[in-house]
């Protein structure tokens, strides 16, 4: 797994730019960024898009569920839906490390994961690291892509997070910034770890004085670039 780096664009853009868009992913490297996060869904005919809802109603001008649609359909009442593909070619193009985050339609977990993990096996060079908070997802994904770098993503640190830690093979865990004391860092110990949604700086610098690699922020602009 390639290094954190320590500010992390909240689904591409932050609440700079169009949630999980390509300008999203522009404005993060104007602003300095080294990293984003997005999420991942699957249309109806398996195309992975970038997406965090179930429904398209909140970010686009289409209605219904995103895993009743194909992507034609979505493609013909909007344009600012990417798709993974095209998402991660714009990060290549500018550089930026990437967290995958895989969100599944409910009934569709491991199917997401699956579908997910195998188009990432040919297109993705592995810059960054994958997530889901859901387990069938995160372990469809990881059987598809055994060499990549995962992160086990929950709210809170689950009592036996260490052996979900080992059965996902995680490099790694995330974890809600308002969730996260002293004692969780300790317990944590040396693997690494991230916070999320982190909008305040000295929030931040609480975070990384406890051993926190990074942190994923809506508000990448309160950092200059030396500081990502």
């Amino acid at each position: 797994m390639s290094a954190y780096p320590r500010i992390i664009a909240h689904r591409c853009g932050g609440a700079l730019a169009p949630e999980n868009s390509l300008a999203g992913l522009a404005v993060a490297a104007r602003l300095g960024c080294r990293a984003v996060e997005f999420d991942v869904m699957l249309t109806a005919d398996g195309v992975p898009i970038l997406m965090h809802d179930e429904t398209l109603e909140r970010t686009t001008y289409c209605a219904g569920r995103v895993a009743d649609c194909t992507f034609a359909e979505i493609r013909a009442c909007t344009a600012s839906v990417p798709t993974l593909d095209e998402a991660l070619k714009e990060c290549r193009r500018l550089g930026l490390w990437v967290n995958i985050e895989l969100k599944p339609a409910a009934g569709y977990e491991t199917e997401t994961g699956a579908v997910v993990g195998r188009w990432l096996v040919d297109y993705w060079d592995g810059r960054g690291v994958v997530s889901s908070f859901s387990e069938k997802s995160a372990l469809a994904g990881r059987r598809a892509l055994p060499n990549a770098a995962f992160a086990l993503l929950c709210e809170r640190l689950p009592d036996d997070w260490q052996d979900q830690v080992a059965c996902l093979q995680a490099q790694s865990v995330h974890l809600a910034a308002a969730d996260v004391d002293a004692r969780t860092a300790t317990v944590l110990g040396a693997i690494p770890w991230a916070c999320y949604t982190v909008n305040d700086r000295s929030a931040a610098a609480c975070l990384e004085q406890l051993g926190c690699s990074a942190v994923f922020t809506d508000r990448p602009d309160l950092w200059l670039p030396a500081e990502m």
